[in-house]
């Protein structure tokens, strides 16, 4: 591939820097206040923690920028929640440098995951319908929010849901812009938005000297890598694929994963591919063409950037903004997505029953031992697509 593909066009739409602009919004108001537990439950002070999140924003748009460039796809990468959620209950006791030692050893073995292509050889044998059952399974709760925030804040989720009809008839490219708008205008009317502890300031990464425990490694890194690939790298690839993208799998484990290794002492306990926040990207309403919709992606990253530079500020400024807006707008700007899911996954006939079933079991949320949903819901429904098959061959 020429370095040339690198060159990057002048004039980006602006509902693609708006696609990019809520998908970090959505990926820092899901799941920082997480990030920021773990940290904690490591014992992290207030400026370590601040540092964390200026190295983890620096390295997702550092990987989402080079990736998305490069390939020209809607690259889109995060951190893995599921993984924070794991850190955050297995995190407690354990030093800050055994913490940094846990993320090298798991991200090491990310790395090795994709230099093997044993990764990219499982996600060729996933059915694509299952694959899109899986992501809509993934996003169904970003819908409900949509509803089920109308009861504590009908006038909030209200307005923006009628504002999204309306544009979404007349201008549909701008749905999620005056979604966005009108919202806001109807949280600071009401007096939703409180700015009182918002304060910007600059922190710098802070390296931490890792430490290596076997008994830590074996107990958390190892089931924090498994998480990790399952719950957070598979959906999002997935994610891609039911998007009609096809990045190479192994090129995309062995660049995130070793972004990540390179980036641990600072913090960066990971660097995934995304699922729920790429959807955002990858949508229609990022962009009419899917193969111009890597300019969504690409503005993310900018994104992503700006928060890294302002890591300190991220938590202040979430805090203000009201938890029903985030959720609205996610839940409205992932529509399209959820429904053009459910279609794939429904499409054939032959295959319909397996798909309701991986839909089903990762909507659900269950959790077993220790492994997401999502994880799961290929597998039951990968068991039921081979039987169901193998019955209709005899």
């Amino acid at each position: 591939m020429r370095l040339t593909t690198l060159s990057v066009p002048v004039a980006i739409p602006f509902t693609s820097v708006l696609a990019g602009f809520v998908a970090v919004l959505v990926g820092y108001a899901s799941s920082a206040a997480i990030i920021w537990q773990a940290a904690l439950a490591a014992g992290a002070s207030a400026t370590q923690i601040a540092s964390w999140m200026t190295a983890l924003g620096i390295g997702m748009g550092i990987s989402t920028l080079a990736l998305t460039l490069w390939y020209r796809m809607p690259v889109l990468t995060a951190w893995s929640t599921p993984g924070a959620a794991l850190l955050a209950s297995n995190l407690q006791g354990v030093s800050l440098n055994e913490a940094v030692g846990i993320f090298i050893f798991a991200n090491a073995l990310i790395v090795l995951c994709g230099i093997t292509g044993l990764f990219a050889r499982l996600m060729k044998v996933i059915p694509h319908t299952l694959a899109a059952a899986m992501l809509a399974g993934i996003l169904l709760r970003f819908g409900l929010q949509i509803f089920s925030n109308m009861e504590s804040h009908f006038t909030l989720c209200g307005s923006m849901l009628l504002a999204w009809l309306i544009c979404k008839a007349l201008a549909p490219r701008y749905a999620i812009v005056a979604t966005l708008v009108v919202g806001a205008l109807v949280a600071l009317f009401f007096g939703d938005v409180t700015t009182e502890n918002v304060a910007f300031s600059l922190v710098a990464p802070g390296y931490t000297a890792p430490e290596f425990h076997w008994a830590s490694l074996i107990s958390i890194g190892l089931p924090f890598f498994l998480v990790t690939m399952a719950s957070q790298n598979a959906p999002g690839l997935a994610t891609m694929q039911a998007a009609g993208y096809h990045p190479p799998v192994s090129a995309l484990i062995i660049f995130t994963g070793a972004l990540a290794l390179l980036l641990s002492p600072f913090g960066v306990y990971s660097v995934c591919i995304a699922a729920i926040t790429a959807a955002i990207c990858q949508s229609p309403e990022a962009h009419p063409d899917a193969d111009k919709r890597w300019l969504a992606a690409a503005a993310a990253g900018v994104f992503y950037l700006l928060a890294g530079f302002f890591g300190g500020s991220i938590s202040s400024l979430l805090a203000s903004l009201p938890q029903a807006w985030l959720q609205t707008l996610a839940g409205l700007a992932l529509l399209s997505t959820i429904s053009g899911s459910l279609h794939q996954a429904l499409t054939k006939e032959s295959e319909r029953d397996a798909a309701i079933v991986t839909f089903l079991v990762t909507a659900s949320g269950v959790t077993l031992m220790g492994i997401g949903s999502a994880f799961w819901g290929l597998v039951i429904g990968g068991a039921c697509y081979v039987v169901l098959s193998q019955a209709r061959r005899t």
